[in-house]
């Protein structure tokens, strides 16, 4: 077999032990190391087993992901995400939310999508906000009288946002993986992350327009509350928040701080705001700190396990071949962010959006300057892309997730059903972004000005 035939024999052989349920970072360390040792063989290596390039490229790649400053900004992030999730602020906040929306159709979904997109803003974790939004609004909605695979729809398409909406972890990877700056994804993720929960708020609206059996009016008594009050609450819960996160994303958006600085001051507000809440104490930052390392963890294996492997593919001649046959289909620009596209969506179905990111994205990176895609816009795509990998059956972990804190009698399926709606919301929302880039690209060229 020559180089490139191994090389993707050996991508072959990847996918089809992840579908067998093996840990990702360690196959990718495992089969980096394999097919590492055949492809930087040497004739003399055979007197002394250690003679071989494989273990100075795992070292130095290693090395090269813990001293990664980007990557800094991850574990920041993933603890303000865990102490705001434990600080008892998102009750207080969709309470309130539920109140003031109380004159809209589909009122109480509205307050969890909204609620839902502050959080997500806060935490960029899709599993915290999930669960906690099924723990606290899922069991709500039901007893309301909203329609079961509305209500599960609901929930898990807003918990999705945080892989879009800053500070979003998956974009930090991104822009790791890609070379692309931080900053610059963040400004241009904001727009068409509020477009998307929009377009979410929208179709609620709609539904209950048509059907309003799905989300029935809340009674009077239940919702009826002095102005002042009500005023109050959303001091008292949104404020604090806002002010949180304003504060993070506004110090990266406009040059105050880099996003490791910003993440610092994100994680020191958050202890902040749970002492103020009065959530702050040993058993909740233990908790905290064991999440965050474990997440971390996880992520910085990924990396070190997916350049390994990566490099080896490359070296063994793997991106040529596939960068050569994309190129030979003489597809147009439009042609080869669909054909990109499709494959991230399958990809979905058997693996999480961090692998994606990794591992297959890098594949798609070369090509871009042949289809003069500009890279930063390829990134939000994607972004917006991964959101179906947490809503599409069979593997739609946002769905797995509510399911694990559901009441009893909620299906599997009925949820499945209900996350189908929201998956045509994004691609809508796809097709909206590629028609008008501006929505992702004009917040950056403003703020930065133009270019990649």
């Amino acid at each position: 077999m020559t180089d490139p035939q191994v090389a993707i024999f050996m991508l072959g052989i990847f996918v089809l032990v992840i579908l067998l349920g093996f840990p990702i970072a360690f196959t990718l360390l495992a089969m980096g190391f394999g097919f590492g040792y055949f492809a930087y063989a040497t004739p003399d290596q055979w007197d002394h087993i250690f003679r071989n390039r494989i273990f100075d490229l795992m070292v130095n790649q290693t090395y090269s992901v813990m001293i990664n400053d980007v990557l800094v900004a991850v574990p920041l992030f993933l603890f303000m995400g865990y102490v705001v999730e434990r600080a008892n602020i998102v009750d207080r906040l969709f309470y309130s939310l539920n109140i003031a929306t109380r004159h809209i159709p589909a009122s109480m979904a509205v307050a969890a999508l909204l609620t839902c997109a502050i959080f997500a803003t806060a935490t960029g974790i899709v599993g915290a906000v999930v669960t906690l939004m099924g723990l606290l609004a899922f069991p709500a909605l039901l007893k309301a009288g909203y329609d079961e695979r509305f209500s599960a729809g609901i929930i898990c398409a807003g918990g999705c946002l945080g892989i879009l909406i800053p500070p979003s972890i998956m974009l930090i990877v991104y822009g790791a993986t890609a070379a692309v700056s931080v900053v610059k994804l963040y400004a241009a993720a904001m727009a068409p992350g509020f477009m998307l929960a929009g377009l979410y708020v929208l179709y609620a609206i709609g539904r209950a327009l048509i059907n309003p059996s799905l989300a029935p009016k809340p009674p009077k008594e239940e919702t009826e509350m002095p102005m002042g009050q009500l005023i109050t609450m959303l001091l008292t819960s949104f404020v604090p928040l806002a002010i949180l996160i304003l504060a993070v994303l506004g110090a990266i958006l406009f040059g105050l701080a880099t996003p490791t600085e910003a993440a610092a001051v994100g994680a020191t507000g958050s202890l902040v705001l749970a002492l103020a809440y009065g959530a702050l104490n040993w058993k909740m930052l233990k908790e905290s700190v064991y999440l965050t390392m474990r997440t971390s963890a996880m992520v910085c294996w990924l990396f070190v396990g997916s350049w390994t492997f990566s490099s080896v593919f490359s070296y063994l001649g793997g991106h040529d071949v596939i960068q050569q046959f994309v190129i030979g289909l003489d597809l147009s620009p439009l042609m080869f962010l669909i054909l990109a596209q499709v494959i991230i969506f399958l990809l979905g179905w058997p693996l999480e959006w961090s692998e994606i990111i990794i591992i297959f994205v890098p594949i798609f990176l070369p090509m871009l300057g042949h289809f003069n895609v500009d890279p930063l816009f390829f990134g939000i795509l994607v972004a917006l892309n991964l959101q179906t990998s947490f809503l599409t059956p069979p593997m739609a972990m946002a769905a797995y997730y509510l399911k694990g804190v559901a009441p009893p009698h909620v299906q599997l399926m009925s949820i499945f059903r209900g996350c189908m709606p929201f998956l045509f919301m994004v691609l809508l929302a796809m097709i909206i972004l590629y028609n008008f880039p501006q929505i992702a690209t004009g917040l950056p060229d403003y703020l930065y000005g133009p270019g990649r």
